[in-house]
Formats: C-alpha cells, sequence, structure tokens
C-alpha cells in the first residue's frame, strides 16, 4: 500500500479554492449568456411645438461710427490723441492754425466797442434836444434827424455784435472736440497737412450698446419674430456662448446674396469684451408653426445607407420579467435643442433607447436604467 505524501498535503485547499472559483465564474458567465441583458437608458417619443434652428453668421457693429472733419480750412496745428485712445465727450482732438481768426474776432469785437460808443453819443444828443424842444430852442425836424441816427447807430451795434459771434465762432471750429464717447480706430491727418471742410481726420467708433449684425437668407425672414432669440459664439471667446435677441430687421436685401440684415444685441449684463469688426456665428431659433414627434437625437442610429433607425422597448411577454426591444426604422426632420423630429415610424408615447442601443440585437432582453440610479 503507498503512503500518502504528506508533503504536499497543505496545498490541497488552495486547489480546492482555485477550483470553486473557476466554477463560479463559469458558471456567472454561462448565466450572463443565457440572460442576454443589456442596461439602457430610455426616452419617451413627445409631441411639441417644432423649431427651426438656422446657422447664420455675421460681425459686430457700432452704433454710432463717425469720420470727424473740419468746417474750416486751415493748417493742422496739433493733434492730442492717437489711435486707439479710449475719449469722451467734448475732448480737444484737433487745433488749426487760428491766427487769422483770432485777429479778426479781435478786429470785430473793436468794431463792436466802437458801434457802441456811436449809439451812446446819439442817444445822448437825442436826449439833450428833447429838453430843447419845450423851449422851441431847436428845430423839430433837427430832433427827428437826432432821433433817425440814434436808431442808425443801435442797428449798427446789432450788426456789430452778430460779427463777433459769427468771428467767435469761426474761431471755435479751428478746434475740433469729441461728439460722443467712443475710441479713435483711425487718424487720418498729421500735424502741417491743410485740410479744408469735409476733409476726415479722425475716425470715431462709440463702443457703447454694441450690436451683432448677421445676414438672413429670404426664406427665414418672414418667420422672425419680433424679440427672437438666438444663441451667440464670438471667435474670440470660443469657449462660451451667449443670448442675443432681435432688435430690428432691416426689410432691404442684398441684391447679390439675397440676404437680410437682422439687428441684434446681447442680453448678459457681464458682456465679453467686444471689437466692432469682431466676427461672430449664432443659431437663430424660429417657430415652424407647426407641431410634431420628437426624441432625443442619441436615440438615433444611422447607418451608411442612409436609414435611419430607433430601438423601441416592447413590454415584457407573458413570463418574463425583462422588456425586450425592436429596431424601427424612421424619417427624421427638424434637429433642435438636442431633439430630432420624426416625420414617420413613430408614434407619442413610444420608449425609445437613447444609451447602450449600439450593440442591441431583435428581441433581446434589457434592463432600464436611470442617470439618478447610478
Amino acid at each position: 500500500m503507498m503512503i500518502p505524501n504528506l508533503l504536499h498535503w497543505p496545498r490541497l485547499p488552495h486547489i480546492l479554492l482555485s477550483t470553486s472559483l473557476l466554477l463560479a465564474v463559469a458558471l456567472h458567465s454561462t448565466s450572463a449568456l443565457a440572460n442576454n441583458t443589456v442596461r439602457v437608458d430610455v426616452d419617451q417619443a413627445r409631441e411639441v411645438e417644432l423649431v427651426n434652428e438656422v446657422p447664420v453668421s455675421g460681425s459686430v457693429s457700432a452704433s454710432q461710427i463717425a469720420q470727424l472733419s473740419s468746417q474750416v480750412a486751415g493748417l493742422v496745428q496739433r493733434i492730442h490723441v492717437e489711435a486707439g485712445d479710449q475719449v469722451s465727450g467734448g475732448e480737444l482732438l484737433v487745433e488749426l492754425d487760428s491766427e487769422l481768426a483770432a485777429i479778426a474776432l479781435d478786429s470785430a469785437r473793436a468794431s463792436a466797442n466802437s458801434a457802441r460808443e456811436a449809439r451812446a453819443d446819439s442817444q445822448r444828443r437825442f436826449e439833450e434836444a428833447q429838453t430843447l424842444v419845450a423851449r422851441n430852442a431847436i428845430a423839430a425836424s433837427e430832433v427827428r434827424g437826432l432821433e433817425s441816427a440814434m436808431k442808425i447807430n443801435a442797428a449798427a451795434v446789432q450788426v456789430a455784435e452778430a460779427q463777433v459771434r459769427q468771428r467767435e465762432a469761426e474761431l471755435q471750429r479751428h478746434r475740433i472736440e469729441v461728439p460722443f464717447d467712443g475710441t479713435l480706430s483711425r487718424k487720418l491727418v498729421e500735424v502741417g497737412e491743410w485740410v479744408t471742410p469735409g476733409t476726415a481726420l479722425l475716425e470715431l467708433v462709440s463702443t457703447e450698446q454694441l450690436r451683432i449684425d448677421f445676414q438672413l437668407a429670404q426664406r427665414f425672414y418672414p418667420l422672425v419674430e419680433d424679440n427672437a432669440t438666438l444663441t451667440i459664439r464670438f471667435d474670440a471667446h470660443p469657449q462660451r456662448s451667449f443670448t442675443g435677441t432681435v432688435i430690428n430687421k432691416v426689410p432691404l436685401s442684398s441684391s447679390d446674396a439675397r440676404t437680410f440684415l437682422l439687428r441684434t444685441q446681447l442680453e448678459e449684463t457681464d458682456s465679453p469684451l467686444l471689437i466692432p469688426g469682431m466676427s461672430a456665428d449664432a443659431t437663430l431659433q424660429l417657430s415652424d408653426k407647426r407641431r410634431g414627434i420628437v426624441v432625443n437625437r442619441d436615440a438615433l442610429r444611422r447607418y451608411p445607407d442612409a436609414r435611419v433607425s430607433v430601438w423601441i422597448l416592447e413590454d415584457a411577454a407573458v413570463g418574463k420579467d425583462q422588456p425586450t426591444v425592436r429596431e424601427q426604422q424612421v424619417e427624421t426632420g427638424l434637429s433642435f435643442a438636442g431633439l430630432v423630429e420624426i416625420r414617420s415610424g413613430l408614434a407619442a408615447g413610444q420608449r425609445v433607447v437613447t444609451r447602450g442601443n449600439e450593440t442591441l440585437r431583435e428581441g433581446q432582453t434589457v434592463q432600464i436604467t436611470t442617470a439618478e440610479s447610478e
């Protein structure tokens, strides 16, 4: 009789444990294959008012852009600003050589003073003549002559004072000031240049109340309602999107592009730093004036042959605990806000698989999960 090798007996429990684990894994795998249940998320098809999302592109524009010019001819003497400077209303921008205008103003003021003295003298003479009339010491015709001279001198004073105001205005027009708050985008002249009325000196752009102008295809123009909203993105701020509101529709199309101007402004109080001319892209949401069946876009399965289908959840069959799925080909329509219109193949209230539908097979049992339970 053979005597068992006692040296190997301590390894026997380990062998039995390993065998038990392998057997358990095999039984679990066999059960899983037999069950063949897949965990899925589902959503319900529902009827809603359809929205047409239209992509548009445009740029930021300023509410005020002005090329500042002089009202008088003259030589540029001083320029107090440079392109890019922020300026406020009333600030001095450019001075023209005003020496001759100042001399003309001094002359006009001297003429006005002389006219006032002449008026005062003629008025004094007329008042003295009136005291002599009562004593018959002066002829009445001479008195009337003094009265006329007084009125002529008074009119001369008005003319002289008007000339003073004219010369003051001409002198003031040798100074170009800021008409509204903004940024100087261009400097178009230099010191020493001769300018004439209408010559552009500086370009001023208002940075307040910036607008975003988009070009909209004419077929969508009638669908744009007052205060329609857009989701706007700027290349300069790629990580953020903003909400805009339509403030004006310009009913004049571009004859070349057959587009209309859609003027919008941002609703956010913390608007980003925008510069006129900055490019922008947006999605305009337009009511399609009809209702339709929609599902979550994750429910769609697209095939290379252009077929589109969804997996519909079927109630559990008699004797089974889990529901099953079947594939249904559908026809899609509009896409908006993560939803897709289903024009045919699906009814409101039916449940469709939105996650876990990549490897489903016809009639396969599934287990419904939700984000909350996970």
